[in-house]
């Protein structure tokens, strides 16, 4: 078994000059956000959910991004209500939510 049920990075890259980056959108806000979320609701340990930063994943264009492993799934989104989403459908039902899938 895993060490991580599932174990998502947020990208919070910041670029230089004022270049696309998903923390521009509010990524380190709402990775904490999801990281308190995940401890409220004692999903957060060993086999269970894992919330960390990640440098740029490459993908500014689709950003803010974020994707969960082992599953391999990319999401954009834009608020705590997205964010929530994901938890609520894939971390705890195991559902892509294929509306935020890139």
């Amino acid at each position: 078994m895993s060490y991580y049920q599932y174990h998502v990075f947020f990208c919070i890259n910041q670029r230089e000059g004022g270049a696309q980056c998903c923390s521009n959108f509010g990524a380190q806000e709402l990775r904490d956000y999801a990281k308190q979320r995940i401890k409220s609701l004692k999903l957060d340990g060993k086999h269970k959910i894992r919330i960390n930063n990640a440098g740029c994943l490459d993908r500014c264009d689709e950003g803010p991004v974020i994707v969960i492993y082992p599953d391999e799934v990319w999401y954009t989104y834009i608020d705590k209500d997205d964010i929530d989403e994901i938890i609520s459908e894939h971390l705890i039902k195991g559902k892509v939510v294929e509306r935020l899938r890139i």
